[in-house]
């Protein structure tokens, strides 16, 4: 499952980040990391952005950036 298949208010952690060179660093600085715990807040209303909450702080993705964010879900934290 990839990370733009997530609702808003569910949870998840990323399992897999399959980008490569510059973005995938941006993405990797920016503390989306395997193993982390990554939160859908809200989705753009075309879909693009996607604003995730990550360690502590919200983060805004490209829709073509969260499709390379493979993840498992956790559950809801509503």
């Amino acid at each position: 499952m990839n990370l733009n298949e997530i609702k808003p208010g569910e949870s998840c952690r990323v399992s897999d980040i399959s980008l490569t060179g510059p973005l995938k660093r941006r993405i990797l600085d920016m503390g989306v990391t395997k193993g982390v715990k990554v939160k859908v807040m809200k989705i753009a209303p075309l879909g693009d952005p996607i604003e995730v909450s990550v360690r502590g702080y919200n983060l805004s993705l490209r829709k073509k950036e969260a499709e390379n964010i493979e993840v498992t879900m956790e559950g809801s934290d509503e």
